[in-house]
């Protein structure tokens, strides 16, 4: 995989720095336990320059240059000391560049003012998101197309991901680095890094869409498990052996819980996030498709159609007329 570490100038280099250490542990980590994981860092420049300036007044040298054919998996924006407008003002360069990685697939997450880089690309109209409390009102009035969350230190909309404050972007490092290295080794960075008791990522951001509010506890380590492991080939006998309940049970309590049945939201899930696929990347039907759980893309689209009664690739032409359309003026 490749990261992106996006360096501006007045930025808190913690805001940078701390997510990268925790990468650099989480890949040490695998290879000491042998496991073989191609893993690049690059920083990159928000704005024309050799180098940046930070408020911990070191300067920062970038590694690379905006580059719009070079694909990452994950890129971080910084948060940016006082008011943002000055270096959000020489970013045009970095906010089409944003656009075209989100385009591609690209988890990006972004912490405080720093959040600023999202809406000024236009990427989160129509989506939660949160920043520095110090910046609620000025980011209200700036982005009026942006849903503010204020009492959200983490939010997620789909790939995007906004945090109000340095350690809420440690949680948000923490999931990221799940998804890609696992579970354990996710808890051994967490460990490492934050020695206090916190809680699991997924109970404190605002998600888009969320559909975990229930008193049943246990199916919602249930449902989280689905949403961690779409790709995976969940069996309901294993998933509910996982969880020390007979498959009875499970259905049981997941069907009073939710309204659904296990396998039906498992399906529900993995359509939700092909949906979003579809909208935001430019990812074949194939690669969709085993980023959502299934082997054989032509079983995919037909389970598409038959729940939303679009093929995959009409519903993708559709959102894209609707999302590029040009408001006249």
């Amino acid at each position: 995989m490749r990261l992106a570490m996006v360096l501006a100038d007045r930025m808190l280099a913690a805001s940078a720095m701390l997510p990268m250490e925790m990468w650099r542990a989480a890949a040490s980590t695998a290879q000491g336990r042998g496991l073989h994981f191609a893993f690049e860092v690059d920083s990159v420049m928000a704005h024309p320059g050799k180098s940046v300036s930070t408020q911990a007044g070191i300067d920062l040298v970038p590694s690379a240059e905006f580059a719009h054919d070079l694909r990452y998996e994950v890129i971080y924006l910084p948060a940016l000391w006082r008011n943002p407008r000055p270096v959000l003002a020489r970013s045009q360069p970095l906010t089409r560049w944003l656009q075209s990685q989100y385009e591609a697939g690209a988890l990006i997450a972004a912490v405080g003012t720093g959040c600023c880089f999202l809406a000024e690309a236009g990427l989160l109209d129509g989506k939660s998101a949160t920043t520095h409390w110090h910046y609620f009102e000025q980011f209200a009035r700036d982005y009026p197309r942006v849903q503010l969350k204020r009492q959200y230190f983490i939010t997620q909309a789909g790939s995007l991901f906004c945090a109000g404050s340095v350690n809420a972007m440690a949680d948000v490092t923490v999931h990221l680095i799940e998804r890609f290295f696992g579970r354990a080794i996710a808890t051994h960075v967490e460990r490492n890094f934050s020695h206090e008791i916190r809680r699991p990522f997924e109970k404190t951001r605002f998600l888009d869409g969320d559909d975990l509010q229930h008193a049943d506890e246990l199916i919602v380590e249930v449902q989280l498990t689905m949403q961690r492991r779409l790709q995976e080939p969940l069996r309901m006998q294993a998933l509910a052996r996982e969880f020390d309940l007979s498959p009875r049970s499970l259905d049981r309590r997941f069907r009073e819980a939710t309204g659904s049945s296990p396998l039906a939201y498992l399906q529900q899930q993995r359509i939700k996030a092909a949906k979003a696929l579809l909208e935001s990347t430019n990812l074949t039907l194939a690669e969709i498709a085993y980023r959502v759980g299934y082997l054989d893309q032509g079983h995919f689209a037909r389970l598409f159609e038959r729940t939303l009664l679009v093929a995959p690739r009409a519903y993708r032409r559709t959102v894209r007329a609707k999302i590029f359309a040009v408001e006249p003026g």
